[in-house]
């Protein structure tokens, strides 16, 4: 594989995570380190791992996995982007959820990591070595990542609760787009 590819394939993959990334800064506005570290950390290394073990289970088991994933992502940023939402509308500020924590964090890592399986199936199935590709996946995914905190925070400072839907919508669109290739593909 060519570091180009290589490289395209990377933010290719990564635009997930930048994308959940700005609406986790614009709810969080202002973002501190150890939320950027946190979810910059988890995404680099869901998406890192995600082709290793896509890679692992070779051709086997592909048909098993292709069958539901991206229902999985799916319903993950469906219920995260629910709660987003409904948060935007709630009064309650003191208890909004910090999607770099818990149970939350785990789901979003899953669901923006969900097409590295399928690349490290692709890369098993080529015959490629997955363990340079994995590490620069996992790179570029928590770089692009610190950059849609950083721009989020800034955003979610302007536009407040406003973003926060948003940022739902956001997700749930991106669930949609993940349905809508495996559907149509």
């Amino acid at each position: 594989m060519s570091p180009l590819t290589l490289i395209f394939i990377s933010l290719a993959l990564a635009m997930d995570a930048f994308a959940v990334a700005l609406a986790a800064g614009a709810v969080l506005h202002p973002v501190n380190k150890r939320q950027l570290f946190r979810l910059s950390f988890h995404f680099g290394l869901f998406q890192g791992l995600m082709p290793v073990l896509g890679w692992l289970a070779g051709l086997s088991v592909q048909s098993l996995i292709s069958a539901y994933d991206h229902w999985l992502a799916f319903g993950l940023l469906s219920f995260v982007s629910g709660k987003m939402i409904y948060e935007a509308f709630s009064d309650e500020t003191k208890h909004k959820t910090d999607p770099t924590r818990g149970a939350t964090m785990v789901m979003l890592s899953i669901a923006t990591s969900i097409d590295a399986l399928a690349v490290g199936l692709s890369l098993a199935a080529i015959g490629i070595s997955v363990w340079t590709p994995a590490l620069v996946i996992g790179i570029t995914a928590a770089i692009l990542t610190v950059a849609g905190m950083l721009l989020g925070g800034r955003v979610g400072l302007i536009w407040g609760k406003r973003v926060e839907i948003i940022g739902g919508l956001i997700l749930i669109g991106i669930g949609l787009k993940i349905l809508a290739e495996h559907l149509l593909s």
